[in-house]
């Protein structure tokens, strides 16, 4: 797994106490809001319309399938994308049968 850098702004009292936890635990910064971030998807990942909205988002086309794997298991997400696939053989079906 990859890293990357990324900038963006935090209130001014979450920075203070990220690295007042930071300094106690021996941490870096980045490291507490890295563990504050993996906590929050992990309680959120299990809330049943999260779910049901990534994977809108994957049957839209906005997120890939490894994405949506992430989110929701392997498992389901291949019933998710075996599900796509049906809904557009069966939209291509009914374009083709509007064009007779």
């Amino acid at each position: 797994m990859g890293t990357r850098h990324v900038n963006f702004r935090l209130p001014d009292e979450l920075l203070e106490k990220a690295d007042v936890a930071a300094e106690v635990t021996h941490k870096d910064r980045t490291e507490i809001v890295t563990e504050a971030l993996r906590e929050y998807l992990d309680d959120v990942e299990d809330d049943e319309a999260f779910r049901e909205a990534v994977v809108e988002l994957y049957l839209d086309g906005e997120i890939e399938f490894s994405t949506l794997k992430e989110f929701v298991g392997r498992r389901d997400a291949e019933a998710v994308r075996a599900s796509k696939s049906l809904l557009d053989q069966g939209e291509d079906i009914a374009e083709d049968m509007a064009d007779l």
